[in-house]
Order: structure tokens, then C-alpha cells, then sequence
């Protein structure tokens, strides 16, 4: 938590209300007086105390990165965006090059737009700390010049060129991302890396020592720009960084703005105008509603560090046991660059004091390849992951061209299997492997496995489903000598129907 800027004094307001020095040297220092002063307009309710975190966060320069989730309507644009770049060129920090990113060129172009009007606009504020003097020319979509402070604002789009943006001599030395993730662009792995890809690739280094960069945003996905950095702000304890979230409603269903929501009925209707229970929770409570369609919730996902230690008592017997290690693998035939992947996810399958244990094998094979090279690729796998004398089992699914990749590996000397799926779509073979999944009977690496659960649990929703469906592959197949051992076959052409008479020995 930040140290709160200091509560306002009465005897100190009326000295600024009547004396423009006064109020030029106490708003140059605090950011929180700045704006109640010069954007008074803009506060239709008493601040909250996570509005007054918001500006201890901005006021201490030993913060360079702020990444801040806020409930939608609680100001945060307004109070980072519009607020805090113009005290940062016009308070004590002086910066003379800030960089405002939108998702679009428009949404960057109307942040810019609503500087402007401040600018142009705001008489105290050009009484005080104006009057800002620019050329015609500089008055342009993507910048504007105050000049008397010698400083720049540009806005820029996401996935825009920013090498070597420059002011003068001066490199970016704010930089403020506001919503530059939407729902399109989350719904895809390969969309969130693209935007991350490019923030931390091309955004980040155009900035330079001593830069000090602001993204803000709502809550849209769990793996979003947001909680990837929060994940790199606890997982490196960055003592530069801070990560908050502010949902209207706190854990104990306490307000965190009762200045504009003084009651339950108050936030009912508001509720009520968003009409959509998605939008509630993911805008207000920044909480991901679980999809009725979604087959594995993420709270469903087991980790482990290390595998379990073989263990054996002569007395008791077995008790911890390594059976057998699996691969399934799904084949792509097409390698265009819209086609799928070729897919292969290992799992070693333990037997743990009278129950099954599947561990899933880190670094899954999920690649465009020749199928010369998914040959290779599936004996490589077939030789590091078998345990000594025990070859690993391949199970391929049996279509088309790829029952003939099976019989290959068994001429090889590989234990491998066509698997005939007899009509089950992907979706049921992965509701089918859900179970063990669930029962917490199925374990991921911490690391090495994230595109895998990443597909599980947004199944349908992201682009491609290929190590899912090996996925349930391998899992339904390892365990079918167990379920044969209840007298319960692999999938029938009409589904498997059997599972609720087994389910508790998961």
C-alpha cells in the first residue's frame, strides 16, 4: 500500500484559492492538488481512498512501472491519461516526452484530443501555468508541442513503429497505455503475445533510463498484458514495479467508491444498466465469469514441481508406482499458415497408493511440420521419454494418412497405436477427459506447459485446439486399461456412458 498523499488543510485552500503563487508552488509538487484544483470539473463525487492510492502512485518517482486494474467509471483514465501526463511536464518531474498508446490510432488520437481542449480550454489552468504557446503546424493527430515547456506529447497505436521516437534529444520518458487490450484482442494466445510482443519488445526500449511507464486497463482475460506483468512483478519482486486492482466490490462485498454508490441499491442499479452478468463481473468485479460451454475451469489445473519418488514397501506393497509413460499426438496435414498443428503432449502415469496420478511431460510438440519431420519428431519424443526398458506408448489418432504414421513407428519398433475416435467430436473427447482432470488426478508442470492449459481451459474460444485434442487423446487412452478393468470400453460410436460409476476412483 502507498503512503496517502496528505488530507487537504482548509487554512492551505483558501492561501491557494487567493494567492496563484501559492497554488503554482503546491500543485508543481502534488499531483492530488493539481488536479483538484485544475480539473475540479471533471469530479462529480468525493474521491474514494483507491483514488488517493492512484496518486501516491504517481507522485513517487521511485515507481517506473504502475500497471493499474480499475472497475469501468472509476476515473482512472481521466486521473493517469489526462491528469498525470500534463503534472508530469508541468510539475516537479518536468518531463519533456510523453508517449500516450491506444489500442487504435483514433482512441490515441482522442486522448490526444482531450489534452488539447484542457490546453486550449481550461482558463485556470493557462492562468497558472500557461499560456501554452505552440506553432500552428505542431497542432497535428499524433503530437502537440507545449512549447513554452519545451516538451511533447505523442499518441501512437498499438503495433505502430516507435524505434527511435524521439523529441529533441529527448527518448520517451513517460509512457501511458491506456486499454490497449479489448475483447478481440485477448480472445486468441496468439493475439495477447502479439500485443505483448510488441509493448515489451519495441514500446519498453524506445523509453530509456529513469522512463516511467503507466498501463491501465480492466480486467479482460487471465492471461491479459496485465496479469502477465503483475506475474513478472511478483515473480521477480520488482521493487521499481506495482500492480493494482480495484473492483467496485472487494473480497467482503464492500464498496470501495460508496461516494458514488452509498448503497446496495445504488450498485443494483447500475448492475442493472450493464444488463450482462459477463460484463458485471469481468468490468466491475474483474472477475472472469466461467463460460457455461467452458469443459476445464482453470481452478481445475493441479501443479507439480517434482515427480513423485518410486516408493516400495515389502510388507504393504507397492505403493508409489511408475506405469507406464504416454504421448498422444494429433497430425496436421497442411502446413499454410492458417492450417493446424501437428500436436504431441506426453504424460508419465503413475500408480499412487491405489490410485492413478497422470503427470503431463513439460514442452509439448505444437508446430507446422513435414510429416517427414513429425516422424522424426514423434521417435525423439518415443526415446527421451521412455523409462528403461519400457517403451512409451504412442497413441495416433487413426485418420486419414495418419494410420499409416502408426504402422511406420511399429515396423521401427515403437509402441504405437491408431486410435479410431468412432464419431466423437473434439469437444466430447476432451468432456470425457475432463473428469480426472478435475478429481485433481492430473498434474502440469509449473512451467513448460502453458499453451496446453491455456487451450484447455479456453477451449473454443482460442484459434486453434490442437494440443487439447492430443491432450484428451493421451488421457482417455491411458487410462482405458483401468476402465476396461471395470468392464468399460474405450469410446463407443455413441459416446461413453459409463464414467459416473467410476468417477470416485479418480
Amino acid at each position: 500500500m502507498e503512503k496517502l498523499p496528505p488530507q487537504p488543510n482548509q487554512d492551505l485552500i483558501e492561501q491557494m484559492l487567493r494567492d496563484s503563487d501559492v497554488r503554482r508552488a503546491v500543485t508543481r509538487e502534488s499531483h492530488l492538488w493539481f488536479f483538484v484544483f485544475y480539473f475540479a470539473h471533471y469530479m462529480k463525487y468525493p474521491m474514494a481512498a483507491f483514488h488517493r492510492e492512484i496518486f501516491a502512485i504517481t507522485e513517487n518517482p521511485d515507481i517506473l512501472r504502475a500497471i493499474i486494474v480499475a472497475f469501468r467509471g472509476s476515473g482512472k483514465s481521466t486521473l493517469i491519461t489526462l491528469s498525470y501526463v500534463l503534472w508530469a511536464i508541468m510539475g516537479r518531474e518536468q518531463r519533456k516526452f510523453v508517449t500516450i498508446v491506444g489500442r487504435t490510432q483514433e482512441q490515441a488520437r482522442q486522448m490526444l484530443r482531450n489534452l488539447r481542449t484542457e490546453l486550449e480550454s481550461n482558463e485556470l489552468l493557462r492562468h497558472d501555468l500557461g499560456p501554452f504557446r505552440q506553432e500552428e503546424d505542431e497542432w497535428r493527430n499524433t503530437s502537440l508541442v507545449i512549447t513554452n515547456y519545451g516538451a511533447r506529447i505523442t499518441a501512437v497505436s498499438v503495433d505502430q513503429s516507435v524505434r527511435g521516437l524521439r523529441h529533441n534529444q529527448h527518448r520517451p520518458d513517460v509512457i501511458v497505455c491506456d486499454d490497449i487490450e479489448d475483447l478481440d484482442s485477448v480472445q486468441t494466445r496468439e493475439s495477447r503475445n502479439k500485443t505483448r510482443n510488441w509493448v515489451v519488445g519495441e514500446l519498453l526500449p524506445a523509453g530509456d533510463r529513469g522512463t516511467r511507464f503507466f498501463l491501465v486497463g480492466n480486467y479482460l482475460h487471465d492471461d491479459s498484458l496485465t496479469q502477465r506483468m503483475k506475474e513478472q512483478i511478483e515473480t521477480q519482486n520488482d521493487q521499481c514495479s506495482v500492480y493494482r486492482a480495484y473492483p467496485l466490490l472487494d473480497d467482503e462485498n464492500r464498496c470501495l467508491w460508496r461516494e458514488k454508490y452509498p448503497d446496495d441499491e445504488a450498485i443494483q442499479e447500475e448492475r442493472a444498466r450493464v444488463g450482462d452478468e459477463s460484463a458485471w463481473y469481468r468490468e466491475y468485479l474483474l472477475r472472469i465469469l466461467s463460460d457455461t460451454e467452458r469443459v476445464i475451469h482453470p481452478e481445475w489445473i493441479q501443479y507439480y514441481d517434482a515427480f513423485p519418488a518410486e516408493d516400495h514397501d515389502a510388507k504393504t506393497g507397492t505403493r508409489v508406482r511408475l506405469v507406464n509413460t504416454s504421448v498422444g499426438i494429433d497430425l496436421a496435414i497442411s502446413q499454410n499458415d492458417s492450417a493446424d498443428f501437428t500436436a504431441m503432449v506426453g504424460a508419465r502415469i503413475y500408480y499412487v497408493h491405489s490410485e492413478y496420478h497422470i503427470y503431463i511431460l513439460p514442452n509439448p510438440v505444437n508446430e507446422r511440420i513435414t510429416p517427414m519431420e513429425t516422424l522424426e519428431r514423434a521417435k525423439q519424443l518415443a526415446d527421451c521419454t521412455k523409462n528403461g526398458s519400457s517403451e512409451t506408448k504412442l497413441y495416433i489418432e487413426d485418420v486419414g494418412y495418419q494410420a499409416s504414421l502408426a504402422e511406420f513407428l511399429k515396423d521401427k519398433g515403437y509402441e504405437a497405436e491408431g486410435v479410431k475416435l468412432k464419431g466423437q467430436d473434439k469437444r466430447s473427447r476432451l468432456a470425457l477427459a475432463s473428469h480426472p482432470v478435475q478429481a485433481g488426478k492430473v498434474f502440469f508442470p509449473r512451467e513448460g506447459a502453458e499453451e496446453l492449459i491455456d487451450q484447455l481451459v479456453n477451449f473454443g474460444i482460442e484459434k486453434h485446439d490442437d494440443l487439447a485434442d492430443a491432450f484428451s487423446l493421451l488421457i482417455l487412452k491411458s487410462l482405458e486399461t483401468k476402465l476396461e478393468s471395470f468392464g468399460i470400453g474405450w469410446i463407443g460410436g455413441d459416446g461413453f456412458h459409463g464414467w459416473d460409476r467410476i468417477r470416485g476412483e479418480f
